[in-house]
């Protein structure tokens, strides 16, 4: 049963996503604020947390850059609406996935059983259950370990799943749309902002310049992984 952190401040929503979820099979645990959410991850140990953007003393943002900081939980980024900025702003600060409120148990539910299946099947079809280096960077498929010069790097499951998508078929140009139907597994044209903030952060989190070797973009068609 896949526990779930919710961190919403609206008391009605609150209740009515915790016993959605309930009822769609979730163990849950609910709490009001920011402060309450990161207090409850050690002991809880949640396998999705649920965050909203916009909550009292901690920010929904800054919540969601602690837990980065220190775990790599999958969260999903409850936001009041749908506005562009609000958005990106969030899923560059670590989200690897958002609904939009009014928020329905049935499309939150479909999005967490997605983005755990990004966690616990992170193997692309056709990949190789082995080590790959790729210059200075190192691919255990098997493990789902990614080091880069010797040390290990911290993915968050959108960005591995991302990493191993576009390392299976080196030099091969992946679509924005592509991507966001292979790694997030939705279909609507207007969410492939997650690919492009989860290809921001991965780039950064490779140490990635300017002119990436691994992650490069594609201008007017998408991005692959670099081979040279």
């Amino acid at each position: 049963m896949p526990r779930v952190l919710i961190v919403e401040d609206d008391q009605d929503v609150r209740r009515a996503v915790q016993l959605g979820l309930r009822h769609q099979g979730h163990e849950v645990v609910a709490v009001e604020t920011g402060e309450e959410g990161l207090e409850q991850l050690r002991p809880y140990r949640p396998d999705v947390v649920v965050l909203d953007l916009m909550l009292p003393g901690i920010s929904g943002l800054d919540v969601c850059r602690r837990i980065r900081d220190r775990d790599q939980v999958p969260i999903i980024m409850v936001t009041a609406r749908g506005d562009d900025i609000d958005v990106v702003v969030g899923l560059e600060a670590g989200a690897d996935d958002y609904v939009v409120k009014p928020v329905q148990a049935r499309v939150l539910d479909a999005r967490i059983r997605a983005v755990l299946r990004r966690q616990d099947a992170s193997l692309p079809d056709g990949a190789r259950p082995r080590a790959e280096t790729h210059g200075e960077l190192v691919l255990d498929r098997a493990g789902l370990v990614v080091t880069h010069r010797g040390e290990p790097v911290a993915l968050a499951p959108s960005e591995l799943r991302l990493l191993l998508t576009l390392s299976a078929s080196p030099g091969q140009v992946f679509s924005r749309q592509q991507l966001l139907e292979s790694v997030w597994e939705h279909s609507y044209h207007g969410d492939i902002r997650l690919v492009d903030a989860c290809v921001k952060r991965l780039r950064h989190k490779l140490g990635e310049g300017r002119n990436p070797r691994y992650v490069q973009t594609v201008r007017g068609f998408g991005y692959r992984f670099g081979t040279s």
